[in-house]
């Protein structure tokens, strides 16, 4: 809802950007700390920062702007929608479809055929990714989730970086895991050799993924993987880490004939419903190239 908000602070020390998380459910923090820095938000008439500490009495204004077009085309692209409801949408996306515009890739994308099926998302989440809350690389397949409502936006981005959102990926990895189930602590950042890579840096971000091996089959490894962070291609970073890469991944291993792409499916969801608050768990099967692949390595 745009607008201009006014509350009055009542109790001492409370960090601006959390008082305003705390008022406004409609609004992820994130968004609210683009508006501080925006200029957008005024204690007392004046610009503050997201840490200021607030005083009992003072008054804070935060204006949120009409919803900026995204000038991005919605295509009519077939989509495999799983769920759908007033509050999200939850869309088993393919492999080799890009979520969202970028270099190389202008349209055809998830969000092109999201607002060619609904075109309200697009004002859903003020930024030029509208309705995501997350996302998949693109030749990695599976589950993503698409808000539909602004506070189904701030409730999604809460949980996920609350960590209470589960994601499970299966995946095939090079060579065979030991232990058989492990987790996989190092911390992810740009490649300062390759900027189009991520690697384990020593000032990186703190990163965590949880692995259990499913099959074993001659020179690799069948997997469950539950990310318990979300770190720019965070699988793909920590098994090559381990001397594992995932089967097929040309930027950090080498690609593989057999399927053309990287094996790693984004099998399994799991968050509270922004409105209800129930548990919701939604499920997606292995697409059949990977299928065949396994397939053909267990006969």
């Amino acid at each position: 809802m745009s607008g201009v908000r006014v509350f009055t602070c009542e109790s001492p020390g409370e960090r601006l950007d959390k008082f305003l998380a705390n008022r406004c459910a409609d609004l992820s923090r994130s968004r609210i700390k683009r508006l501080i820095a925006d200029g957008e938000v005024t204690v007392d008439g004046r610009r503050r920062n997201a840490g200021f500490r607030l005083r009992p009495g003072q008054s804070v204004a935060i204006a949120v702007p009409d919803p900026v077009p995204t000038h991005m085309l919605p295509q009519q692209i077939p989509l495999d929608v799983v769920h759908e409801d007033d509050d999200i949408l939850i869309v088993d996306k393919p492999a080799g479809m890009p979520v969202h515009p970028g270099v190389g890739h202008p349209d055809s994308t998830l969000v092109n055929a999201v607002l060619g099926l609904d075109p309200t998302i697009g004002e859903v989440g003020g930024t030029i990714r509208p309705g995501l809350v997350h996302r998949l690389d693109m030749d990695t397949s599976g589950l993503i989730a698409i808000a539909k409502t602004d506070s189904a936006h701030a409730s999604l981005t809460g949980q996920l970086r609350d960590r209470t959102v589960n994601k499970g990926y299966l995946a095939l990895v090079a060579g065979a895991l030991s232990p058989s189930e492990a987790v996989i602590d190092a911390p992810i950042g740009r490649d300062p050799h390759n900027r189009k890579k991520m690697a384990i840096v020593e000032d990186g971000r703190p990163a965590s993924t949880l692995y259990r091996t499913l099959a074993n089959y001659r020179g690799c490894t069948y997997a469950d993987v539950r990310p318990r962070t979300g770190r720019t291609h965070q699988i793909r970073v920590h098994f090559t880490s381990i001397g594992h890469p995932v089967v097929g991944d040309v930027l950090y291993g080498r690609g593989d004939a057999r399927i053309g792409r990287h094996f790693l499916h984004a099998a399994y969801l799991e968050f509270d419903h922004p409105t209800s608050g129930e548990r919701v768990h939604f499920h997606s099967p292995l697409p059949p190239d990977l299928q065949s692949l396994l397939d053909d390595l267990a006969a």
